[in-house]
C-alpha cells in the first residue's frame, strides 16, 4: 500500500476496489468521496462529490461525454462446446466490430487467446459471431508499439454478427461488462450517466456517474457552462495495461467554440473523464485551437506530449501502471499526482467505476 513520492508505482489493496455501486452501500450517486487536488500547491481537499459546486466557479467550462453504456457482454459458445464471454468493443465501418474473447474462471473473466480466424461462435437468440482477423492497431507518432507488443497477438478481433439491429439485441441478451472485482451483475441503469444521449460505449465513461440533475442545475445556476461531446469507449485492458485502442469521437462546433472562447478569456476548461481529454486533444492543433470534428482517435497523451485544451480533470482513481496515469501526469505533473494518490490510499478512497473521484485543478 506504499506510494513513494514521486513514484506512481503502488500496490492497490483488494479492499479498496469498489465491488458494487454506491447505491448498494446506502449512498446516493453524488455521495461518493471526492479528493480535490491543486497542482500548483499540492493542496488537497477531501470532500464529497455533492460539494463539487464549491470547487468550480462562474466561467468554468465543464466538458462532458454523453456516450451511453451498452450491455456489451454476451455468452458465446465455440463449436467444441466451450463456453466463453464475448465483449463487444467498438463498432467499425461496414457493419464490423472489434470484439474480445474471455474465459470465465471462478466467477471472473480472463482473456482467451485461442480464437481462430474464420471460426463462428454461437450467441443467444440463435445469433452468431464470426471472427475474421486479429485487430491490428496502426501506430501513430504518439503510439509506437514496443517490441514485446509487436510479438504479442492482439487480444481483439475484427468480427461480423448475424444480427443487423444491434442495440435491441444487446438490450435483450447482453449484460454490462464487469470484471472480477465486481462479483455480481447490476442492471444497466447503474452503468449510465444522467446525461446520456447516444448508446455506444463498451464500458461506462465513469467519471460522470456521480452527477445528478440537481448538481448540474446548481452548476449552471452559478455560471458554469456545460459543453457536451461524444467518445464511445472500447474495452479496458486491465491485465496487460496496453495502450488504448482506437475509439470513435464527435466534437460539435458549439463545444469547440465554448472551449476556445474560455481559453481566450483566461477561464478554466475542466474535462469530465479521460475520454473527454482524448477527444478534445485529438481535435486541438499545436496552437491550442480546438476544431470541431468526428472520426477515430488513437491519440495517447503522455507527459512528453502534454495537453493543450484542458486545465483540469474530474476522474476516477486508476490502477498502478494504467495508461490513464500518463494522461493525468501530463495534466497534473508527477509529484502533485503522487501526493494525491498517496493521500487517497491512506484515506482509503475506493477505486474503479463504482468508486470515488478525483478533481485535479490548476
Amino acid at each position: 500500500m506504499t506510494l513513494k513520492e514521486p513514484s506512481l508505482d503502488f500496490v492497490l489493496p483488494a479492499e479498496l476496489e469498489a465491488h458494487e455501486p454506491p447505491e448498494a452501500r446506502g449512498l446516493e450517486r453524488d455521495q461518493v468521496r471526492l479528493m480535490v487536488s491543486y497542482r500548483s500547491s499540492d493542496r488537497l481537499v477531501p470532500t464529497r462529490f455533492r460539494e463539487i459546486p464549491q470547487h468550480l466557479r462562474a466561467g468554468d467550462v465543464l466538458v462532458i461525454n454523453t456516450s451511453g453504456t451498452l450491455p456489451a457482454a454476451l455468452p458465446a459458445t465455440r463449436e467444441d462446446g466451450k463456453e466463453l464471454r464475448l465483449h463487444l468493443s467498438s463498432r467499425l465501418p461496414g457493419g464490423l466490430w472489434t470484439v474480445e474473447l474471455r474465459r470465465v474462471e471462478e466467477g471472473a473473466s480472463k482473456p482467451f487467446s485461442e480464437g481462430q480466424a474464420g471460426e463462428t461462435l454461437r450467441l443467444p437468440g440463435r445469433a452468431s459471431v464470426r471472427l475474421l482477423t486479429r485487430y491490428k492497431l496502426q501506430p501513430s507518432e504518439t503510439q509506437v508499439p514496443t517490441p514485446s507488443q509487436e510479438k504479442t497477438p492482439s487480444r481483439l478481433w475484427i468480427a461480423t454478427f448475424s444480427f443487423p439491429d444491434l442495440i435491441p439485441y444487446l438490450l435483450e441478451h447482453g449484460q454490462p461488462i464487469r470484471y472480477g472485482y465486481v462479483p455480481r451483475s447490476w442492471p444497466l441503469e447503474f452503468y449510465q450517466s444522467v446525461y446520456t444521449t447516444e448508446m455506444g460505449s463498451a464500458e461506462m465513461p465513469s467519471a460522470g456517474r456521480a452527477f445528478t440533475p440537481e448538481i448540474i442545475t446548481r452548476l449552471v445556476a452559478q455560471g458554469v457552462q456545460v459543453a457536451p461531446l461524444l467518445l464511445h469507449t472500447g474495452v479496458a485492458s486491465l491485465e496487460d495495461h496496453e495502450l488504448p485502442y482506437e475509439e470513435f469521437y464527435r466534437v460539435p462546433p458549439e463545444t469547440a467554440r465554448a472551449v476556445n472562447q474560455a481559453r481566450a478569456d483566461g477561464r478554466r476548461v475542466i474535462a469530465v473523464g479521460t475520454t473527454v481529454v482524448r477527444a478534445l486533444e485529438t481535435v486541438t492543433d499545436v496552437y491550442g485551437v480546438v476544431h470541431p470534428g468526428e472520426g477515430w482517435t488513437q491519440l495517447v497523451i503522455t507527459p512528453q506530449r502534454r495537453v493543450r485544451a484542458v486545465d483540469g480533470i474530474l476522474t476516477g482513481w486508476h490502477e498502478p501502471k494504467a495508461t490513464h496515469l500518463m494522461m493525468l501526469e501530463a495534466i497534473a505533473g508527477r509529484e502533485p499526482l503522487a501526493v494525491a494518490y498517496r493521500a487517497a490510499l491512506e484515506r482509503r478512497y475506493l477505486w474503479h467505476e463504482f468508486g470515488d473521484l478525483h478533481l485535479i485543478l490548476p
